[in-house]
């Protein structure tokens, strides 16, 4: 789907929301947003048991599991969630970026450095694809994070009225 705006673009290739959109897409680490929910919810589950490796020891010597099963569960399942919690904001922001650049009228550059940034307004057929593309693929991946952002802050509160309970 070239054009004459297209090839006109000044901005370089890689620099191009449609071509950092389809990295991110094809991404191993990214593409986790595009995954059915089944998928997307065993691949943070494995990151949740993972992230035990570490949370495990440290609620351990906390909370010690033959005296304090509850609590070592608790906090043991909270460690292990900050593990979670950090891969969904590195997806959150690496989609948010291309989401914004796909949706702004002007995008930002640089030709060869840092030091020779320039705006680059995108012409209408290309805001509107970008836009299309926006609505259709990245906010729904978006609004899937920021959901399981939702669930895991309910699941938190939910174990810190837990951790008052006698075990």
């Amino acid at each position: 789907m070239m054009n004459s705006s297209v090839s006109a673009c000044p901005v370089p290739s890689e620099q191009q929301p449609i071509n950092e959109y389809q990295e991110l897409q094809n991404s191993g680490f990214f593409s986790w947003g595009n995954l059915d929910w089944r998928s997307y919810a065993a691949k943070l589950i494995w990151i949740w048991l993972w992230s035990w490796l570490i949370a495990g020891p440290i609620a351990a010597a906390s909370f010690p599991p033959k005296k304090e099963l509850g609590h070592f569960l608790l906090s043991g399942s909270a460690g292990a969630s900050l593990g979670v919690v950090l891969i969904c904001l590195r997806l959150y922001l690496g989609w948010a970026y291309v989401g914004d650049r796909l949706s702004r009228a002007t995008i930002f550059y640089e030709e060869s450095g840092w030091y020779d940034g320039q705006s680059w307004t995108k012409p209408p057929e290309v805001l509107a694809r970008d836009r299309l593309l926006f609505t259709y693929q990245v906010q729904p991946i978006l609004q899937r994070l920021r959901l399981t952002f939702g669930l895991l802050a309910l699941l938190f509160c939910l174990g810190a009225m837990a951790w008052n309970f006698p075990f």
